[in-house]
């Protein structure tokens, strides 16, 4: 499994338009990729304006694939402003 996580900092009245845009997102992956797995919507704990999008995917070629065909066009679909503070491509190794 593959998982692509994006932490963004997000002032207050972002955030419900940052919610809409990422379910615009995953609507979008699980139409358009038999690869996407599920998506979700974190908040940090104890830091303020911190959320995470995390999307996981079967294989990195999935997410890679989805990306280059959609990312410039949702970027351009998606209305909250938002500050990305860093992207983490990540591999599952164990799974209880």
């Amino acid at each position: 499994m593959f998982i692509h996580a994006v932490l963004f900092e997000i002032k207050l009245k972002e955030v419900k338009g940052y919610r809409k845009d990422s379910i615009m997102w995953a609507k979008h992956a699980r139409l358009h990729s038999k690869g996407f797995i599920s998506y979700h919507t974190m908040e940090r704990v104890d830091v303020k304006n911190q959320y995470v999008s995390i999307y996981k995917w079967k294989t990195r070629n999935h997410h890679d694939e989805f990306m280059k065909e959609f990312h410039d066009f949702l970027v351009s679909e998606s209305k909250a402003r938002v500050k990305t503070l860093g992207y983490y491509n990540l591999k599952l190794l164990d799974k209880v």
